[in-house]
């Protein structure tokens, strides 16, 4: 999940649900569909969080970007440039609850820009107006050129494999090197045989129509986190599709979510892992700053090879194989075993997975940032102990981190971030900066979304309230280099970067 670049990571969660709830596949549900699965409401036809329910509701036409010659007509809103800016980076934030931020992570980069403020809309909008707005938003079409683009990034053009998604309403050479999820299903990618989607938030018809016509009755598993009537509604949406199963994580602690983005594509050529920060929603793809890890293409291994065979310098196929043992999931078994057949020998990066649960011992090293805290130790380069290199962290949903920085932020998390090589470093923990990144009123009004951008943004204001101290270490976002300051972020990037900002230690996307 770090070194020298970028690589993906995710999280697992914990429920209260019942044990009639916990059956491990479920088929679509035959039973009687709910007035909200029979689309007879005006908000979103898919679980979600109340924050983007809420979001969805007031949903205004996408903004795009007026030419230089426009945005002149209401002026942006005025820069406060802090030691990080116009440096290029990307970073993020999520549909989690206010709660989930202590959850799990990808990883990424940073940056800056301006734009006009869109116009409020009514707040009660018809179907017909929700239909076609969500229409609009899921649009993709590709021209030739981009498909050019699109194959010569799965030539060598990326070392690390690390890309944006695309946005709508920017410049279109901003999207040149990025990637939207019909890129990422395309015959271009392979010939599919059966793919598995894990997330938080899935709309199962939008996702569907976002594979290829002759790939979209394939078999394909979904991985989440719902129960009761969230997870009714999904199997609901599912039932005119036969080739669509289920896994439901069991999320056996009372704050957990299921915020794992990741997946996992066979082809007649090999597999294929996909590590990302989208929610599968067309909002998610349309106007938001979002991270992917894609994965070489992993060949088969030889019949009579051993699972052992095949495995990377970062110990990436064990990894993806202990964290997928973690469901304690049947209907994973399949996909584990598939794995096991293929050579992973070619990943560059680490995987740093997260579990609900209480670990003992050597056990707390193997997820979230304590295993962040090994993997720095034992192979990121040493950060010379005359100089101060900052950390920096980006996320999209902000939970309760206590009275004040010594209740974790600085000092158990810091501890982790400022890992790196086994020499003891003379500068004290409280002398590493740590700058936080987090969109503020004027990013999300001036976004390409406006207002309802925030719903991806939770951060209660009763928690707020309660750790002011928060604010002395946050910066705002800026994406300049990437085209992207106006598009919010939902990615979610750590990183340690030098004082200069010409070296990097560590890059992590989650």
């Amino acid at each position: 999940m770090l070194q020298e670049g970028a690589h993906g990571k995710w999280t697992v969660s914990s429920s209260d649900e019942s044990t009639e709830e916990n059956s491990d596949s479920e088929k679509p549900s035959t039973s009687s569909l709910s007035d909200a699965a029979r689309g007879r409401t005006s908000g979103p036809q898919y679980p979600c969080s109340e924050a983007r329910k809420a979001a969805l509701k007031r949903k205004a036409s996408p903004l795009k970007l007026s030419d230089k010659k426009n945005s002149t007509e209401i002026p942006p809103a005025e820069k406060q440039r802090t030691s990080q800016e116009g440096l290029g980076w990307c970073l993020s934030s999520s549909d989690e609850e206010p709660e989930d931020q202590e959850k799990h992570a990808h990883k990424e980069t940073l940056k800056e820009e301006k734009c006009d403020a869109p116009k409020e809309h009514p707040l009660n909008l018809g179907e017909d107006d929700e239909l076609l707005k969500n229409q609009k938003a899921e649009e993709y079409n590709e021209t030739p050129s981009e498909a050019q683009d699109t194959w010569d990034l799965l030539n060598g053009g990326n070392p690390f494999r690390f890309f944006l998604t695309k946005v709508r309403g920017i410049e279109q050479s901003y999207n040149s090197g990025a990637l939207h999820i019909k890129d990422i299903l395309s015959p271009l990618f392979g010939t599919l045989i059966s793919s598995a989607q894990f997330n938080y938030c899935i709309d199962v018809g939008w996702l569907v129509r976002q594979y290829p016509q002759e790939f979209r009755k394939k078999p394909l598993l979904i991985v989440h986190g719902e129960k009761r009537e969230s997870k009714a509604e999904l199997l609901a949406q599912a039932r005119p599709y036969e080739n669509i199963s289920f896994c439901q994580a069991k999320l056996d602690i009372a704050f957990g979510t299921h915020h794992t983005k990741m997946m996992l594509l066979l082809y007649e050529e090999g597999l294929r892992v996909v590590i990302h920060t989208s929610n599968l929603i067309a909002e998610d793809w349309h106007q938001k700053t979002q991270g992917i890890w894609l994965s070489p293409l992993y060949p088969r291994l030889p019949q009579g090879t051993t699972g052992s065979a095949g495995e990377s310098e970062t110990n990436f196929k064990s990894d993806l194989v202990s964290y997928l043992m973690a469901y304690n999931s049947p209907t994973l078994k399949e996909w584990i075993d598939l794995i096991q057949e293929h050579d992973l020998s070619e990943t560059r990066v680490y995987l740093l997975g997260s579990t609900p649960g209480r670990y003992q011992g050597s056990d707390k090293e193997k997820w979230g940032h304590l295993r962040l805290r090994k993997l720095l130790k034992e192979h990121a380069s040493s950060i010379p102990a005359q100089e101060s290199w900052p950390v920096v962290g980006q996320f999209s949903s902000i939970g309760s981190m206590g009275a004040d920085g010594s209740k974790w932020l600085c000092s158990e998390f810091q501890e982790s971030l400022v890992a790196a090589g086994s020499s003891v470093t003379t500068l004290l923990k409280c002398d590493v900066p740590i700058h936080l990144v987090y969109p503020t009123v004027n990013n999300v009004r001036q976004s390409l979304e406006g207002y309802p951008a925030g719903g991806s943004l939770p951060y209660s204001i009763q928690t707020a309230q309660k750790q002011l101290w928060l604010h002395s270490y946050f910066h705002k976002w800026s994406a300049e280099i990437s085209g992207r300051s106006h598009a919010i972020p939902h990615i979610k990037t750590y990183m340690r970067p030098s004082p200069d900002f010409q070296k990097i230690a560590w890059f992590l996307v989650t």
